[in-house]
């Protein structure tokens, strides 16, 4: 029995990197090098796997190896506007057909774990500072550890390129795994390259405001200047140098000093509420309505960055919107809404064009005002 655990990039633990974890039964086995550098024995075929921790169903369903697991947590049993993740609502089987081993954010329970019928072989972990470290809950439960981590489509791209290859190499999803690294490289490119010969004084300033976090939906304060829907079309993101870490706060006088030119606003802020929401404060604050975006109309809604983790392919569909909004020329061939299901097809919908058409309906309209649209200021 083997257990993936995902780290977040950066929070390695190298004190564990000579540890070997072997499985505990007489079983056909193999080996493989995880993210911390040991060596694991884990089973010849993997037919059982937990996912614990945010990012970690998402990444076997991207590779297509949902119907391994055999328990989820708590999370994934929640229905609610800011819990509609693409992979969720390709699957809902994962609120209703299973088991639940533990809370959210890795919160595990060990007992529960054990006694799971049939068994996982693999419990697929995102390390973080809660919850069990996934040594202590080997210890625990009796199955072994292989650490990957998160990463992202931004500074940690490799990171969960890594991901992905070790977790298609436990699951026997190893081409599955290629395929989806090419599909985010070759998208990436055809934003880059529509966008790569625009003149700087051609671009617009952009703001993104309202990007969820580990504590929920934000207000309007809450941005990423690193935010990868800016890096792929070469936008000018205000905030972008200003910060240190990719998702921050920002003071109210910061954003009114950049004035920027076009503000995009991530929807799930519409669940913090009337007074809170970013949407609420651009309506209502005299001076955020000072703001050339607000005066000049050009204020859109996106479909939302941080769901449990970062939603890969809403990142990809924002970024289409992204490159339209702020250059329409560039991508006049591009048609957004079959982009989008065609994305959302790809990775969570097992090839389904109806499904992946059923996941963008809901996406678009899950918080009742139509992401990817003007909003009314």
């Amino acid at each position: 029995m083997l257990i993936v655990s995902t780290l977040s990039a950066g929070c390695m633990d190298n004190s564990s990197t000579s540890q070997d974890i072997q499985t505990s039964e007489e079983t056909p086995s193999r080996t493989v090098t995880d993210a911390l550098g040991r060596t694991v024995e884990i089973p010849e075929s993997v037919d059982y796997v937990i996912c614990s921790g945010v990012g970690s169903l998402r990444y076997l369903t991207y590779l297509e190896a949902q119907d391994k697991i055999i328990g989820v947590e708590r999370s994934e049993t929640t229905n609610s506007a800011s819990n509609a993740k693409p992979y969720s609502l390709a699957n809902p089987q994962f609120s209703t057909d299973y088991p639940v081993f533990g809370e959210t954010r890795g919160m595990d329970d060990p007992e529960k774990i054990l006694s799971l019928d049939p068994l996982p072989e693999v419990i697929i972990k995102t390390y973080s500072s809660t919850g069990f470290d996934p040594v202590e809950l080997q210890e625990k439960t009796g199955i072994p550890v292989v650490v990957v981590n998160t990463g992202d489509l931004a500074d940690n791209k490799e990171d969960l390129y890594e991901s992905l290859r070790i977790i298609g190499e436990v699951v026997g999803k190893e081409e599955r795994a290629e395929e989806v690294i090419a599909f985010f490289d070759e998208n990436i490119a055809d934003l880059k390259e529509r966008t790569a010969d625009i003149p700087e004084e051609d671009k617009p300033t952009c703001y993104v405001g309202g990007i969820g976090r580990a504590g929920g939906p934000q207000g309007f304060q809450s941005t990423e200047p690193t935010y990868p829907p800016f890096l792929f079309t070469n936008a000018i993101n205000v905030a972008y140098g200003d910060m240190d870490i990719n998702v921050a706060d920002v003071s109210k006088e910061k954003i009114i000093e950049w004035d920027p030119e076009i503000i995009f606003l991530d929807l799930n802020t519409i669940e913090c509420g009337e007074d809170r929401s970013g949407l609420s404060l651009l309506q209502n604050d005299e001076s955020y309505r000072q703001l050339r975006a607000v005066q000049s109309g050009n204020v859109y809604g996106v479909l939302p960055f941080n769901q449990y983790a970062t939603n890969f392919g809403s990142v990809l569909a924002d970024s289409y919107f992204a490159g339209k909004t702020l250059y329409p020329d560039k991508f006049e061939d591009v048609d957004l809404e079959n982009k989008t299901i065609e994305i959302y097809t790809f990775l969570v919908c097992k090839g389904d064009e109806d499904l992946g058409r059923e996941v963008y309906n809901t996406m678009i309209n899950v918080y009742g005002i139509p992401a990817f649209t003007k909003l009314e200021i």
